[in-house]
């Protein structure tokens, strides 16, 4: 890897066993690269295609996704149907899973005896002290009330683990829903919602509706003090160490000592508050409220999270509400496409095994880590072609590049269930045993060496992350699929997408967060104080360039909160047309398709982020979602690429032209 190579072509099969990779037939010759490149890659696409009505949004990534249900599904289907798996094995326990989930009939009879037990642990509760005993036990199978932690690595010692306590407690997406304009008709659908699930809780009509109005209060009141998303991009802010004294000093209603002996650990001598602010604020929320009311809202923090392992009734109310009024789908996904969803997300890992032993490639897993040994090589000559660092910074720079640690895949170490019982007693039982086991995981990290090859991801996946306390990619098998790479495919297609994906990922090292970061992975200023402000100014630049953007209404992209994937969005394609140019070895790009090879990559780019998204969704997205709609990252780096300029002759006075000036270039 540190040894710069030329870069040897992604496929050796001659071109014409090769396939083109693009799609053409989304190709609308109606607009002009030049003016509408969107569209001009995935016109008929977007003209063609209708989300369908269990979805808020439809794309690339969920294309791979119901394929990757139906192959779980042949899984699931024979694991089903083994009647002499082991008991404790995990085979055992994915069948119990499974079977029991998909038993809607057993759900519907039993309503809400499953959390018979916990609406009891709450009803138990006197004091301030049994609450925090409650939300202890709680938090060990996954339910917040006012307070959230876990354990994670110490953002400034990459070489331990320390407890974070972070904001929790309210129910919609982010602390802004509670309070701006815009988001009025949620907080209406919201109001509904919540009685709704009073009501079904047994309450009647009138006190449901008193009930719900406490549950807003309350949770606007956390929410008041809380941080929403784009404030946390300041990682700086994010890390407040504390010790057992001033966390007792700073939260006086909170006897820290029963939590934590509660989740099952000794209160720690330091932790980190990722939200200061909202946790400066707990003792005024916590007096405001007496005991009784409390115990409301954790009901309410109960029903919320078991409402989707319970009845229909319960299960279809939460869908009205998150699923329909908060994201626009018009239908829920039929059960066994929830439930495998659910299957992965608790147990992902025996699933995973299961996965890539029937559907994983090993020739495409080849490949990818080819062409990230290829996207590193084309980083190094960036970053050494960067005229606004000095050398002592591009050292530091290329130390993070010889540190990184690159997973493809699946783990080498796979979880070791056998902790978990998984049983045939109902759903809900289930998912409390998973999360206890996670939980319990995730706890006993405390003053071990830190796991650096622990997969953040499963293997069925469809995605891929970057990790700054690590300095770690990965690529789960998920993702490493058409539309996003095709092993027959030739090399601009490959690297215009899944290319650009691993450069994406690459350049999250070195975008707003991932640049505060050294090679070993700690919080750290590694930069020359010059060329840390020269980095600053140009991210602003892509900060303002996004602002701009109108994505429905007089809604705008917020440059701020997806700065971070638009630095790796333009930073990654810019690498991959490099490594793309360089396998070349100096010969011109073969046409296929009526296109050169620089224009088909820059095509496979925009392919790869066709999207359709409701109003609903949309909105939602553009407050959370730290990546910018797919339209936008779809054309928007490619207005900042003179290469771009050159592929399709773009000239001023084009619409997909930017005067020099205002053209962002960074990695």
């Amino acid at each position: 890897m540190k040894k710069v190579v030329v870069i040897a072509a992604l496929i050796s099969s001659k071109l014409f066993a090769q396939e083109i990779g693009i799609n053409l037939s989304y190709i609308d010759s109606s607009a002009t690269p030049q003016n509408d490149f969107y569209k001009f890659c995935n016109g008929k696409w977007l003209r063609d295609t209708k989300i369908p009505e269990s979805d808020s949004r439809w794309g690339s990534f969920n294309e791979i996704n119901e394929r990757n249900l139906d192959n779980i599904k042949n899984i699931l289907k024979k694991v089903s149907a083994d009647k002499n798996a082991a008991p404790g094995s995990d085979a055992q326990k994915l069948r119990d899973f499974f079977l029991t989930a998909m038993d809607s009939v057993k759900a519907d009879k039993e309503g809400l005896k499953p959390i018979a037990g916990e609406l009891a642990k709450i009803d138990a509760v006197k004091s301030m002290d049994d609450l925090i005993k409650l939300q202890a036990e709680f938090a060990k199978i996954g339910i917040s009330g006012f307070i959230a932690g876990g354990v994670e690595v110490d953002l400034k010692n990459s070489n331990r683990y320390l407890i974070y306590l972070g904001q929790t407690g309210y129910g919609l997406p982010d602390r802004d829903y509670y309070f701006l304009p815009q988001f009025e008709k949620n907080r209406e659908a919201y109001h509904k919602h919540v009685k709704n699930m009073f009501v079904i809780l047994g309450n009647n009509e009138a006190d449901a509706a008193k009930k719900e109005a406490l549950i807003y209060d309350m949770e606007k009141s956390l929410a008041d003090q809380a941080m929403n998303r784009a404030s946390q991009r300041d990682i700086q802010k994010l890390y407040n160490p504390y010790s057992k004294k001033q966390l007792q000093d700073t939260v006086k209603k909170v006897n820290w000592d029963l939590y934590f002996t509660g989740i099952g650990m000794k209160t720690p001598d330091t932790l980190v508050i990722e939200h200061l602010s909202f946790y400066k604020n707990l003792d005024k929320v916590i007096s405001k409220y007496g005991i009784n009311d409390w115990k409301e809202f954790m009901k309410w923090r109960l029903l919320r999270r078991a409402s989707g392992y319970l009845d229909s009734k319960t299960e279809l109310e939460s869908f009205e509400f998150y699923g329909k009024a908060l994201s626009g789908a018009k239908e829920m996904k039929p059960r066994w496409k929830r439930v495998q969803n659910e299957i992965n997300r608790n147990i992902g890992e025996i699933l995973g095994k299961l996965y890539v032993e029937s559907y994983f490639n090993q020739e495409a897993k080849d490949k990818v880590s080819k062409m990230v040994e290829n996207l590193i090589i084309a980083y190094r000559e960036r970053i050494a072609s960067r005229t606004w660092m000095n050398e002592e910074t591009k050292k530091e720079a290329n130390r993070k590049l010889d540190k990184l640690i690159k997973k493809f895949g699946f783990p080498d170490t796979w979880k070791d269930y056998s902790s978990m019982a998984i049983s045939t007693k109902n759903y809900w039982e289930n998912v409390k045993s998973a999360s206890l086991y996670e939980h319990n995981r995730n706890i006993n990290k405390l003053g071990k060496p830190v796991d650096k090859m622990e997969w953040g991801m499963t293997p069925p996946t469809v995605n891929a992350y970057y990790n700054p306390t690590t300095n770690e990619i990965a690529f789960p098998a998920g993702i490493m699929q058409i539309p996003f790479f095709n092993a027959k495919a030739d090399d601009a297609f490959n690297y215009g997408i899944m290319g650009a994906i691993i450069g994406h990922e690459l350049t999250h090292g070195f975008d707003d967060q991932g640049s505060q970061f050294d090679a070993d992975g700690n919080l750290k200023m590694w930069w020359t104080e010059d060329d840390y402000k020269n980095f600053k100014e140009k991210k602003k630049l892509i900060i303002d360039q996004f602002n701009a953007f109108v994505a429905i209404d007089t809604l705008h992209v917020n440059g701020e909160l997806t700065q971070g994937e638009n630095i790796a969005d333009l930073g990654g394609l810019t690498m991959a047309y490099y490594a793309y140019k360089k396998s070349l070895n100096g010969k011109k790009s073969p046409v296929m398709g009526g296109f050169t090879g620089e224009q088909r990559l820059f095509i496979a780019w925009a392919q790869g982020w066709k999207n359709l998204a409701r109003e609903a969704a949309e909105k939602q997205l553009l407050a959370t979602d730290p990546h910018a709609p797919g339209k936008f990252r779809g054309f928007a780096p490619l207005t900042n690429m003179p290469e771009f300029y050159e592929a399709f002759n773009v000239k001023e006075g084009d619409k997909m032209y930017k005067p020099q000036n205002v053209r962002v270039e960074i990695w």
